[in-house]
């Protein structure tokens, strides 16, 4: 039985990447491809397997070309890059990881409150007109204190 064949047409991390070969998967890794859809279109045949994330567009001529994919992975939440009713037509499987930046997100998110809390905005603000308001009332603020 020969390795499935993965085309890798968009920046994934070296970690994915070689999750993919640690599985048995022949990879072939081309991060920049999938900007060129005519390339794309010309050697998308060869391959059982497309991963992607927001530079590829899975169009329906692309498709067309795809004799052997069974499946699209996208590594994003959406799937708005893949004509879905193409690739259901030749029967590709289309997935995607919808909870992959989860965390991410919730970290950018707390983030973004205790900015918000020690008023970080307008200290930045202060800072790039050239001022240095040590006395201004975000900045002379102290933390709560805690009872008991």
């Amino acid at each position: 039985m020969t390795k499935p064949k993965v085309l890798i047409s968009d920046a994934l991390s070296p970690a994915a990447v070689q999750i993919f070969k640690d599985r048995g998967v022949e990879v072939d890794f081309q991060p920049n491809l999938g900007k060129d859809k005519d390339k794309l279109a010309e050697i998308i045949g060869n391959y059982d397997g497309l991963a992607i994330r927001s530079a590829t567009k899975a169009t329906a001529k692309i498709l067309e070309k795809a004799t052997k994919l069974k499946v699209i992975g996208r590594a994003g939440i959406g799937v708005d890059n893949v004509e879905i009713p193409a690739a259901t037509a030749k029967g590709i499987i289309v997935m995607n990881t919808p909870f992959g930046n989860s965390i991410t997100t919730a970290e950018h998110a707390i983030t973004l409150m205790l900015a918000l809390a020690r008023e970080i905005p307008q200290a930045d603000a202060s800072t790039q007109a050239g001022k240095w308001r040590r006395t201004a009332s975000w900045a002379s603020r102290s933390p709560p204190r805690r009872s008991g």
